[in-house]
C-alpha cells in the first residue's frame, strides 16, 4: 500500500493519535489494568479481523498503542482506519486517548567516521541494521531506542551523543519554554518546523522533533 505523507496523516484529523515519525501513537488512559487487558484483547480481535496487528504496551492505568504498515514502510489507510477502530473501542469501555502524553527519543552519535564506529555499536548492543537506512542500527524487539550516526567534523573539543526527541507539533512551544526556563538555550531553529536544537547548561546539544517539513514515508533521523 502507499505510504501517507504527514500532511495527509495530520488531514485525516484522527482524535487523540500523534504521528512521530515512525508511525501513530497513542496512550489510552485506561484507569485499571483491568479494563486496560479487556481493551487488549479486543483491539486484538479487531487486528486479527483486518490481519493488520497493532504493537501495544500495557501497564498499569494505561495502554500504548502504536500502528504502522511495515511491509509499506510507514503509515498507510490501513493504519487510519485501524486508529477509528481502537478509538471506538476505548470509548466503549470509558477510556480516553491521550496523544500528548506520548514522545519517543532516538540516540545519535555525531561522529566524523561512521563507518567505523557503526560495526562496533551494532554489535555492543546487538541491534541489526534499520532497513532502507545505512546510517542507523535498532533493536530487533522494537523496544528500544533506535541510534542513528551523524557526519560531524573531527575538531575537538566536540559533543558525542545527543537525542532526538520526537513529540507532536502541538507540544513544541511548551517544550521549548519549559526547557529554556530550566536553563537551556534554544540553539538553532532554521530547521523548523522539522526540529530545534536545544543545549542544556553546560552546552550538551538535543533536538526536538516533529513529523512536519519532511519527506514522504520518512522515518529517520532529523538533525
Amino acid at each position: 500500500m502507499t505510504t501517507l505523507t504527514g500532511q495527509q496523516i495530520a488531514d485525516a484529523r484522527l482524535t487523540g493519535w500523534v504521528n512521530l515519525g515512525d508511525g501513530l501513537r497513542t496512550r489510552v488512559r485506561t484507569g485499571d489494568f483491568a479494563t486496560g487487558l479487556a481493551l487488549v484483547e479486543a483491539i486484538g480481535a479487531v487486528a486479527e479481523e483486518v490481519q493488520h496487528h497493532p504493537d501495544l504496551d500495557l501497564r498499569y492505568g494505561h495502554l500504548d498503542v502504536r500502528l504502522v504498515s511495515h511491509d509499506a514502510g510507514g503509515v498507510t489507510s490501513r493504519d487510519v482506519s485501524l486508529a477509528r477502530a481502537v478509538g471506538d473501542l476505548a470509548a466503549r469501555m470509558g477510556a480516553e486517548l491521550d496523544g500528548a502524553a506520548v514522545q519517543r527519543f532516538d540516540l545519535a552519535l555525531d561522529t566524523p567516521d561512521r563507518g567505523s564506529v557503526q560495526p562496533f555499536w551494532r554489535a555492543l548492543l546487538g541491534y541489526e541494521d534499520t532497513p532502507g537506512q545505512d546510517d542507523e542500527v535498532r533493536d530487533t524487539a522494537g523496544g528500544l531506542p533506535a541510534v542513528w550516526f551523524q557526519e560531524s567534523g573531527s575538531g575537538e573539543p566536540r559533543q558525542r551523543w545527543h537525542l532526538d526527541v520526537w513529540i507532536d507539533p502541538s507540544s513544541v512551544a511548551g517544550r521549548v519554554e519549559a526547557a529554556t526556563a530550566a536553563g537551556g538555550t534554544l540553539v538553532d531553529d532554521t530547521a523548523a518546523p522539522s526540529f530545534w536544537v536545544l543545549a542544556d547548561p553546560e552546552g550538551n546539544r538535543s533536538c526536538l522533533c516533529t513529523w512536519q517539513s519532511r519527506d514522504p514515508g520518512a522515518d529517520g533521523p532529523a538533525s
